[in-house]
């Protein structure tokens, strides 16, 4: 009889990385990721082996979306750094139908 350490002791086939590792990787709890993967959030992941995994290089791609999607790090979301829309209220759409209608 061959017995086998614990899965949780076997290295990640290269390149990918356990749900632990990623976990560590980014800096939150496991429960943390499991939630995310509930909510189809996060970084992206798989099962194998009835593990769930995530891709090395998807760790770092997730992190740079996140700083891409932040306005404060992205100065191109930035609402400070738009234009002013002009802003219509309910009393000056109402004038312009009435000049329009007048005229």
């Amino acid at each position: 009889m061959i017995l086998l350490p614990p899965s949780d002791t076997l290295p990640p086939p290269e390149g990918y990385l356990w749900l632990k590792q990623a976990a560590t990787r980014l800096g939150v709890q496991p429960s943390t990721l499991y939630k995310w993967r509930y909510l189809r959030k996060g970084p992206a992941s798989f099962k194998h082996a009835g593990k769930v995994m995530y891709r090395e290089d998807a760790i770092p791609a997730y992190l740079a979306a996140c700083e891409a999607a932040d306005s404060r790090s992205n100065p191109e979301l930035n609402p400070l750094n738009r234009r002013p829309e002009p802003h219509i209220n309910s009393q000056t759409n109402q004038l312009l139908h009435h000049r329009r209608r007048s005229a």
